[in-house]
């Protein structure tokens, strides 16, 4: 169950430290692009979205379809994440919204309900059978050698796009006027919408941002994932355990959480293999008992 002797094995040598960094920043760059939808449509919105895995797995199947129709994988990531957007601005203005001031459990029913049309529609149309996508053409050069291991350049483009996508929706929040607005809606929207502002068209434009952002991940996994319905349950699972402990609403909270849980799995695969999923779930009880808000989120003021 633990091999505690590996694990202090690998810290101590260069080359697994390196691969094994390079796989948990990877994990957790994907996790930060699911998670940080999640964190986005609760922070405003006040909804949680337990459909999110389904979006993720929009991206990747409808990437899957773009490269292999045009052969260019930025054309197929991009795909993805309009796909997942289109999906979840329709999904927002036909479902989610008439459940907005309804209890979790109605959201929750909502939710699963999407989910399960969106499994099967995916089995109808790519069918029930794994696919892969393998290794774009543009990323089939030889690895980065350092420090004695071995990094993919594909690994590098998807640390390097995840991090700019985490600052672009920091920015895109924080300072943009969408962000300005979507903000103040949350805090009063009758307010915001005697000003004249359709708060309703901000709201679905911001829900369409979290589910792009979802299938941007799924896009992006698609090269070293397998594809098969039902693949954003796990990813999902994932996705809140770092919502929970970065805070709910804080995009800086779910990329430092992010990072935290994709180096736990990186490395609690060699030290407990058995233990990995278990550790996850002990960070996130131990976080909710002494600090409820999450790592980097606000307690909530009564």
């Amino acid at each position: 169950m633990f091999n505690f002797d590996a694990l202090f094995t690998c810290l101590g040598a260069t080359s697994c430290l390196v691969t094994q960094v390079t796989t948990g920043l990877i994990i957790g760059m994907l996790l930060f692009l699911v998670a940080s939808g999640v964190t986005l449509i609760f922070g405003v919105l006040k909804v949680v979205n337990f459909a999110h895995g389904a979006f993720y797995m929009i991206g990747a199947y409808t990437a899957y379809s773009a490269y292999a129709l045009f052969g260019n994988y930025y054309l197929a990531v991009l795909a993805g994440a309009l796909s997942a957007a289109v999906i979840g601005i329709l999904f927002e203005n036909l479902m989610i919204r008439r459940v907005y001031k309804e209890n979790l459990l109605m959201q929750l029913l909502v939710c699963y309900a999407f989910v399960l049309i969106c499994d099967d529609a995916v089995k109808m149309i790519w069918g029930a059978e794994y696919l892969a996508m393998g290794i774009p053409a543009e990323f089939r050069v030889p690895p980065i050698r350092f420090a004695g291991g071995v990094v993919p350049p594909f690994y590098i483009f998807l640390v390097a796009t995840s991090l700019l996508v985490a600052v672009i929706c920091l920015l895109l929040i924080t300072y943009s006027r969408f962000g300005k607005i979507v903000r103040a809606a949350a805090a009063n929207a009758t307010m915001v919408s005697v000003l004249g502002i359709r708060v309703p068209l901000y709201f679905a434009g911001l829900f369409g941002l979290g589910c792009a952002l979802a299938g941007m991940a799924g896009a992006l996994a698609a090269p070293v994932r397998s594809l098969t319905p039902g693949m954003g349950l796990s990813i999902l699972i994932d996705s809140f355990i770092v919502t929970v402990i970065g805070g709910m609403g804080s995009i800086p909270g779910a990329l430092l959480a992010a990072l935290v849980l994709g180096l736990t799995r990186s490395f609690g695969s060699i030290g407990f293999p058995l233990f990995v999923d278990g550790a996850m779930f002990t960070m996130m009880v131990i976080i909710l008992i002494f600090r409820p808000q999450g790592l980097l989120g606000e307690r909530a003021v009564r």
